[in-house]
């Protein structure tokens, strides 16, 4: 069974920086698509930022310049390092990841943009 832990959410002033990750565990395939998605108070769930596994990354054009999605194969593992951080990216962050047949979501991870 496939279990996602996040970690790097948190409390930050505009400007700030944060970086957030998800490991990924329990499976015996290599995963495909890696990504980022949020969901702000009272707005529907929206992509952030996705990487393949040959490392090709698509952004929201809202984080475009600001937000860099990596990710380690080795270890299963994606990352967001968020920059200038804004008051409208405060949002619960879920990472999601996509096996052969099937995908997975993490649990969430709180991030506060405010002063």
């Amino acid at each position: 069974q496939v279990q996602l832990v996040e970690s790097g959410g948190g409390l930050v002033q505009p400007g700030g920086s944060l970086r957030l990750s998800c490991a990924a565990s329990g499976s015996s395939f290599s995963f495909n698509d890696m990504g980022w998605y949020r969901q702000g108070p009272g707005k529907q769930r929206e992509l952030v930022a996705a990487i393949t596994r040959s490392g090709r990354t698509n952004y929201a054009d809202s984080v475009k310049g600001r937000f860099t999605i990596s990710r380690d194969n080795a270890k299963n593992t994606v990352y967001l390092q968020m920059n200038s951080l804004k008051p409208e990216d405060t949002a619960v962050y879920y990472c999601k990841v996509e096996g052969p047949y099937n995908y997975w979501w993490g649990q969430g991870t709180q991030v506060t943009v405010s002063s």
